[in-house]
């Protein structure tokens, strides 16, 4: 994942605003994001190419449609790069005023007034992240299964299970519990499907179960590691997947340079 073309790919408002429709609504085919820009077919395809090639979206094919997914992954190693842990509360208050400030009523409602909510609180049901990490296939393997490794790049919680097919699993930060489910599929070290019940709290215990499903691919020198969390309920609590990019980006760390992040988020359960 080459930063300069994350940088490249956001330095235009066209490609901007795809991905806001995106983070507004995930899951787009080209028709719909077509529909809601003032360009061509063409021209919405070729901006969509650029953010493909950045790692910015990621498509998957349902039937004959291709829809398109916000991957968040690669803005947040470009957080992780240049945000200290000591500046990182400070950003997050400036940019919370500034979306505060935003969302005064004088913004916008075009796309309110059609489905009745604001953009940003559009109905998520699958979510797709996909990052490249440079290692083999039975190391990424490793690290989402052993407990130590887990650990250290997943809010200091680890994974407990035995790892078959149809046994449980946990996620625990020592005596606190805060995730548990079942392993659906396991085929080490290329894919494992888990159904996931968050319980760290009573809202996000509230929402029931949805499907996490990790994917590894080896590409020359390095791995695709893709998670897709899906079967989520309409407007589910962000807390669900909310995580995932700061999880990815520990982990591609943890294993391209064997430090762990120091961000507070990644320390959230670690004491």
């Amino acid at each position: 994942m080459n930063q300069d073309e994350v940088f490249r790919a956001l330095a235009d408002p066209t490609r901007r605003s795809l991905l806001d429709e995106l983070f507004a609504r995930d899951g787009q085919t080209l028709s719909a994001l077509e529909q809601r820009l003032p360009m061509s077919r063409f021209g919405v395809m070729k901006h969509l190419k650029v953010l493909e090639a950045a790692g910015l979206v990621k498509t998957k094919r349902r039937g004959r449609e291709k829809l398109h997914f916000l991957n968040p992954v690669p803005i947040r190693l470009v957080h992780d790069r240049w945000v200290s842990k000591y500046a990182e509360p400070w950003a997050a208050g400036l940019s919370g005023l500034k979306k505060r400030i935003e969302e005064e009523p004088t913004m916008d409602t075009g796309t309110q007034e059609k489905s009745g909510k604001r953009p940003w609180t559009a109905e998520p049901t699958e979510k797709v992240f996909e990052i490249f990490i440079k290692t083999t296939p039975e190391r990424v393997w490793e690290a989402i299964t052993d407990p130590e490794l887990r650990r250290k790049y997943n809010f200091g919680a680890s994974a407990r299970s035995d790892w078959t097919s149809g046994s449980r699993y946990e996620l625990a930060a020592g005596d606190m519990q805060l995730a548990e489910g079942e392993n659906l599929e396991v085929d080490p070290p290329r894919r494992l499907v888990q159904s996931f019940t968050a319980v760290w709290s009573e809202e996000v215990r509230a929402e029931g179960t949805s499907r996490v499903t990790w994917e590894i691919e080896q590409v020359e020198n390095s791995c695709r590691l893709t998670v897709t969390h899906d079967q989520l309920r309409e407007n589910a609590h962000s807390e669900l997947y909310g995580g995932w990019p700061m999880i990815l980006s520990g982990l591609k760390t943890l294993l391209e340079s064997g430090e762990e992040l120091t961000t507070p988020g990644s320390l959230r359960y670690s004491s």
